[in-house]
């Protein structure tokens, strides 16, 4: 049945100096056994067709290889048939995991995507981006902006079709609505975490404050420890990388600075304070505890396992679409930032007395 939307000569085989031919909705049609408009219906979810033809349909168009024609659909449904993605190009775990759920739940939708990344000054290449997604048909944009320069450029940027912004924490504007995980409950999350612990001296060693992301993240440490009726002690602002937090743990083995618990501004930044420590002598999570954020892949096999929060990103994505594809069809869709999942591992202890470590030989 593969080979019926093919013509073949009489003696049954294909003419050798024709090219197959990419099968029609009236092939679908004449081997279903059906009419155009039934294949139609089928194909655009309408409800008056029997399960059993459309089961038969559905079939057929897998069996020849049917595909739609997106352009096609699009003049005919008069409903865009494409999302736009803007991304700052940054390689980072968030906003990569992030551009990689859409792009594939976008597809499952049945949506093609046109990702362009903007980059500084932001203000010209956020703008031009729009216009460009805008020109080619997109019915709705998704920006995906971890760092406030971004951000303000798409606020002040003007475009023709919906425009959903992935930021932390970030709020709506007239022309933009925002959509993202809770992270800040996952800093608190993670906070409190120590808390039930025991442990009254958790630093943060933090992301940039330039990303929404390390922004919301201080602030749910903060507010976990207030909320118990703890001052936020020792902050360190870094640039996310281990190798800043390497070099951050080593500082703090130096100056005999380590609390009893840190919480981590991400996952890579605690498997650099843990390698740091690790060379000094300081136990994990005997001396201190940590605790990062992300549960990006391998947390479970660093050393100890890490625990950590978990962010869900094709649940992030699914949900980002859903408001997306809700404002391009005019009807309101629910915005609650899905909440993410502390997971524990054996980074991780109840607190007991500080002990003096014994001085590193040589």
């Amino acid at each position: 049945m593969a080979d019926a939307a093919i013509p073949r000569r009489a003696n049954g085989r294909r003419p050798e100096t024709s090219l197959p031919r990419k099968p029609t909705i009236n092939d679908v049609a004449q081997v279903a056994g059906v009419s155009f408009g039934t294949v139609s219906r089928v194909l655009n979810n309408a409800p008056d067709v029997s399960a059993a033809t459309r089961q038969r349909v559905l079939q057929v168009i897998q069996d020849i290889g049917y595909r739609r024609n997106r352009a096609a659909t699009a003049l005919v449904t008069n409903r865009s048939t494409s999302i736009g993605i803007v991304t700052d190009g940054s390689p980072r775990f968030g906003p990569v995991g992030t551009l990689m759920a859409l792009e594939n739940i976008a597809r499952k939708k049945g949506y093609a995507t046109t990702v362009i990344s903007a980059e500084k000054p932001y203000d010209e290449s956020v703008q031009a981006a729009l216009d460009t997604l805008d020109d080619t048909g997109a019915g709705g944009i998704i920006v995906v902006a971890p760092v406030v320069d971004m951000a303000s450029a798409v606020w002040n940027a003007s475009c023709r079709v919906p425009v959903e912004m992935i930021a932390a924490g970030a709020s709506s504007s007239p022309n933009v609505f925002t959509y993202s995980e809770n992270q800040e409950l996952g800093a608190r999350l993670a906070t409190q975490h120590l808390i039930d612990l025991g442990h009254t001296d958790i630093a943060h060693v933090a992301g940039s404050m330039d990303w929404f992301d390390g922004r919301v993240r201080k602030r749910g440490w903060e507010a976990a420890l207030r909320d118990a009726g703890l001052s936020p002690g020792l902050c360190l602002e870094g640039d996310w990388s281990p190798r800043w937090a390497y070099e951050t743990g080593l500082q703090l083995v130096r100056e005999d600075k380590i609390p009893q618990a840190i919480f981590a501004a991400s996952d890579h930044t605690a498997l650099g304070l843990i390698r740091a420590f690790a060379e000094n002598g300081v136990r994990v999570p005997d001396d201190v505890s940590i605790v990062g954020f992300d549960d990006i892949e391998g947390s479970d096999y660093f050393l100890p396992p890490l625990t950590t929060v978990r962010q869900d990103f094709t649940a992030l994505a699914l949900m980002s679409m859903e408001v997306l594809i809700g404002a391009m069809e005019g009807r309101e869709v629910d915005r609650t930032p899905i909440p993410p999942t502390l997971v524990v591992r054996n980074s991780s202890t109840r607190a007991t007395p500080r002990k003096e470590r014994a001085p590193k030989d040589g």
